[in-house]
C-alpha cells in the first residue's frame, strides 16, 4: 500500500470482543442478559430510563477497566508512520482513540459521553462517574447515553459515506457486514477500490471480490500493518 492512499478501516464488535467487551449479537436478542428491546431501543428508555442508565453505566465502567489490543494498537501505528488512515467503527468504546488513533468516526456513538434527551446537540463528555435520574442538560432534560439505540437514526452515516467514497483501500475488521446501515458502506466505496476482511469467518462472509483473511482482529491486522509498513520503508530513498 502507498503511503499516500487513503485507507478507511471499518471496525466491528470483533475487535472490541478481544479487548473483553461484550457487545450484542444478532441470536438470542440478549446483551448481558438483557433483552435489547428493554436497554437499547428508545422505547425501552420511555418505559424504564433507571434500567437503561444502570445498564449502560455498566457498560461504561466496562470499557474504562478495558484496554486496547494489539489490533487497536497496529492501526495507531500505521497512522503514526504516516500513512493516511481513517477509522468508522460501529463500536461505542474509545479503545481506538486510547491506542492512538486520531481519526476515528463513530457509526452508533459513545458511551463515554452523555447527551440531552430533547436536543442531540448537546453532548458532554464523561471523564469519570456515571449517568443518573436527575442529571440534567444545559436546557433542563435528562442526559441519556450519547448512543444510537436500535430504530433511531445514524447521525454520522452520512459523513461515513462521504470517507468510503474517497477510499483507495478498505480494511474491514471484526464485523459480519450483517448490521444495517454499516453493512451498506461496503457499497458506497469507488468501485476499483480494493478490499480486505479481517475476522474468524471472513471467507464464509465476504463476497467473491473481497480478500478475506481468517483471523482474530488481534493476530489478522498487525501482519498486514508490519508488511504495509515495510513497504514503506522500501520505497523511502
Amino acid at each position: 500500500m502507498n503511503s499516500k492512499a487513503r485507507l478507511v478501516v471499518l471496525t466491528g464488535a470483533g475487535i472490541s470482543a478481544e479487548s473483553g467487551l461484550k457487545t450484542f449479537r444478532d441470536g438470542d436478542g440478549l446483551w448481558e442478559n438483557h433483552a435489547i428491546e428493554d436497554v437499547a431501543t428508545p422505547e425501552g428508555w420511555q418505559r424504564d430510563p433507571e434500567l437503561v442508565l444502570r445498564f449502560y453505566n455498566e457498560r461504561r465502567d466496562q470499557v474504562r477497566r478495558a484496554k486496547p489490543n494489539p489490533a487497536h494498537r497496529a492501526l495507531a501505528e500505521l497512522e503514526a508512520a504516516g500513512f493516511n488512515v481513517c477509522i468508522v467503527t460501529q463500536n461505542i468504546d474509545d479503545l481506538h482513540e486510547r491506542a492512538g488513533s486520531k481519526d476515528v468516526v463513530h457509526l452508533h456513538g459513545e458511551v463515554l459521553k452523555a447527551r440531552s434527551n430533547a436536543d442531540p446537540r448537546l453532548v458532554y463528555p464523561l471523564t469519570r462517574g456515571d449517568i443518573k435520574l436527575g442529571d440534567l442538560c444545559d436546557k433542563g432534560s435528562q442526559l441519556r447515553p450519547d448512543v444510537v439505540w436500535f430504530g433511531e437514526a445514524v447521525p454520522a452515516y452520512g459523513q461515513a459515506c462521504d470517507i468510503v467514497a474517497e477510499a483507495d483501500l478498505l480494511l474491514v475488521v471484526g464485523t459480519s457486514l450483517a448490521v444495517m446501515p454499516a453493512a451498506m458502506l461496503l457499497h458506497e466505496a469507488p468501485t476499483d477500490c480494493p478490499c480486505i476482511l479481517v475476522d474468524p469467518n471472513a471467507s464464509a462472509l465476504s463476497p467473491q471480490w473481497v480478500r478475506a483473511i481468517d483471523a482474530p482482529a488481534s493476530r489478522g491486522v498487525p501482519p498486514l500493518v508490519e508488511h504495509w509498513c515495510r513497504q514503506r520503508r522500501l520505497e523511502m530513498p
